[in-house]
């Protein structure tokens, strides 16, 4: 009889870019947390950070039309019979669950985007009538910029902590509960996976058109953010 991991392949799921956005999202989101939390002069950085997730944002939305297979959203866009599905572990074995974000995981991603551009929104409007002013806030009312700072420094941040907490116990979930590294393919790019699972393209045209798109979202924000001189 052959044994199992045998049969087994290294697949390009995550390609460069995504690889790239991922860790640049973790280390921005840190950055911009802990400088609001220390506030003062480390408000110049708050608002650096917040332009990068800005820009990041803007680009994982564009790299989730036309990026490699498993990170475009179209994989893992669901509907609810799937997820019903796969709740109940009857999966079908065409539909790769195993391979890029599975239905829950899915929940997960479009939550901490949804998240992350309401948080980029609100902060460009914010006014905490001490220093700090969004670029944006003389384009909106005195009442909807104090929502907006109320649901920037309290709601929208607390969620925000809460997603990215419940992000971190679930592949600490994986690891430990199923023995499943879920960072590795996201460091490396690659997964064992059965023999004939679709590869995520990850070549040079790949990566020129992400680098684009980045300098495309850079650009558009970097404009944004001189509507505030």
């Amino acid at each position: 009889m052959s044994d199992a991991p045998s049969r087994l392949t290294s697949v390009r799921v995550w390609d460069l870019p995504t690889r790239t956005f991922h860790w640049l999202l973790a280390l921005t989101t840190v950055g911009s947390v802990a400088s609001a939390k220390i506030g003062g002069n480390a408000m110049v950085w708050h608002f650096r950070f917040g332009y990068m997730v800005f820009t990041l944002v803007a680009f994982r939305v564009a790299w989730g039309l036309v990026g490699g297979r498993w990170s475009r959203f179209s994989s893992f866009l669901y509907a609810p019979g799937t997820v019903l599905r796969y709740l109940r572990g009857q999966s079908r074995a065409d539909e790769h669950h195993d391979v890029g974000h599975n239905p829950l995981g899915s929940f997960s991603v479009f939550a901490l985007l949804g998240v992350l551009a309401l948080q980029v929104a609100s902060g460009l409007v914010a006014d905490d009538d001490i220093a700090n002013v969004g670029p944006l806030n003389r384009f909106v009312s005195g009442a909807l910029a104090g929502r907006a700072t109320h649901w920037h420094k309290d709601y929208g941040q607390w969620i925000l902590l809460a997603l990215v907490a419940l992000h971190v116990a679930a592949i600490l979930y994986y690891l430990l509960g199923k023995r499943r590294n879920l960072v590795r393919p996201m460091l490396v790019g690659d997964k064992a996976l059965p023999a004939g699972t679709p590869a995520a393209a990850d070549g040079a045209t790949n990566r020129l058109l992400a680098l684009l798109l980045a300098a495309l979202c850079a650009g558009g924000v970097s404009w944004v953010a001189s509507l505030g001189g």
